[in-house]
């Protein structure tokens, strides 16, 4: 059997997809293939009708479909072949891949190299084991953003959130919108999820109440959702007995996190970060499968949109690189997270193999002030940068040059200090 082979083949056509598309196509690789399972180009964007993307990468506040535009366009100046409506079932080591869509059927290709802009899924009622019965009513946010804004659903009409995440803070003020009461948001850990920006534009503003260190302990209604309770919770996070409210309400939407889709991950045998679950890469956002890169949500949940591409068109430029023969696959030092921190990307760095400057992204684990991002090796201080202020909800970045790095030798580690 003939196996059609490409340099570059990009799975998911978001915005890391596409900016890793335009990306590597500006960077001199001229056969590229780029695999979307839906119908358009765009991903979570085209549901995103609120504005505030772009604003890093554009220098203006677009909406989500405008954002999406703008990329989609830029890769209309390109030789990028796309393919619509086709979903990638097989990843194998070997650069191998097989999709299916309903033109061509079963195929099977080949690639130089291949990026996986795979994009990430909401966690649902099941994964948080919620009690209570299973009515219709309760959602994932981002499933009642979708036929609200793409298909003119309304969803509910008293409504109460689980989780302090963005696309549940941003659905709060979008059910007020159209005429909907919230009744409030409810999250348990003891601070919130989301943006600040969308805790004062789509909490405070409508005078929605944010219910911190609480989580719903029962759900009410066997054919359509009547009522909820809600409990605050210890340090532990288990419910406080006698902590006990209820709510009337018709509708539950959850917004408890985001996971990236790693079932092709998986079946490559990528190695997956225990915390991010996504792939574990390096500075070039590679994986430990030599010529297959991980970028976007699907590698780990970015706060802005902005960030995605940006690291999308990291991952093309370097998928270049590798397909021309210019970017070897040999893993650097590695990169941990200490004392504060959740996790630490990229987690090897090959010094002499970086560019003259590399971001290092994190997240902390807990609100806090006063503090400085220390880089060490063992006891020696690398470099170190004092923050006013960090919190879990908002990524974090420590900027390293190449000739801060040229003496490192051994396993690097970033740590939250007083």
């Amino acid at each position: 059997m003939t196996v059609e082979k490409h340099d570059i083949v990009i799975i998911g056509g978001g915005s890391a997809g596409i900016a890793a598309a335009i990306s590597a196509y500006n960077n001199g690789c001229k056969d590229i293939l780029l695999l979307e399972k839906d119908a358009e180009l765009g991903g979570i964007l085209l549901q995103c009708i609120h504005n505030g993307f772009g604003l890093h990468r554009f220098g203006e506040e677009l909406a989500g479909p405008a954002y999406a535009e703008k990329w989609t366009n830029m890769l209309k100046d390109t030789s990028v072949k796309v393919k619509l409506n086709t979903t990638v079932i097989h990843l194998h080591k070997d650069k191998t891949l097989t999709y299916v869509n309903p033109v061509e059927g079963y195929v099977t290709i080949s690639a130089k190299a291949i990026v996986l802009a795979l994009g990430c899924r909401e966690r649902s009622r099941g994964a948080i084991a919620t009690p209570g019965y299973r009515p219709s009513g309760v959602w994932t946010a981002g499933t009642a953003q979708k036929y609200l804004n793409m298909q003119g659903y309304m969803v509910g009409r008293r409504i109460f959130i689980l989780g302090s995440g963005d696309i549940g803070l941003i659905m709060a003020r979008r059910m007020v919108l159209e005429g909907a009461e919230v009744l409030g948001v409810a999250e348990i850990m003891p601070y919130s999820n989301g943006l600040p920006r969308n805790i004062k534009q789509c909490l405070d503003d409508f005078d929605i109440p944010l219910y911190l260190s609480h989580t719903v302990t029962d759900i009410r209604g066997k054919d359509r959702l009547n009522g909820i309770t809600v409990s605050r919770v210890d340090d532990d996070l288990n419910p406080i007995s006698g902590t006990e409210m209820d709510f009337d309400v018709d509708t539950l939407l959850m917004s408890v996190g985001l996971i990236p889709d790693t079932a092709l991950l998986t079946e490559a045998g990528i190695s997956l970060h225990p915390k991010t679950k996504g792939a574990v890469v390096d500075e070039h956002m590679m994986t430990d499968v030599p010529g297959i890169f991980s970028c976007g949500n699907g590698l780990h949940v970015h706060d802005l949109v902005d960030f995605v591409s940006m690291e999308g068109e990291e991952a093309g430029l370097a998928a270049a690189k590798y397909a021309a023969g210019n970017l070897s696959g040999s893993r650097g030092v590695k990169v941990s997270a200490g004392e504060g921190i959740s996790y630490v990307l990229p987690s090897y760095i090959s010094p002499q193999d970086m560019e003259e400057t590399l971001e290092i992204k994190l997240r902390v684990k807990k609100n806090a002030r006063d503090v400085k991002l220390a880089l060490r090796q063992g006891d020696k201080l690398i470099k170190e940068l004092k923050k006013l202020r960090v919190a879990p909800s908002e990524m974090e970045k420590l900027k390293v040059t190449k000739a801060e790095l040229k003496d490192v030798t051994g396993e690097l580690s970033i740590s939250l200090e007083n």
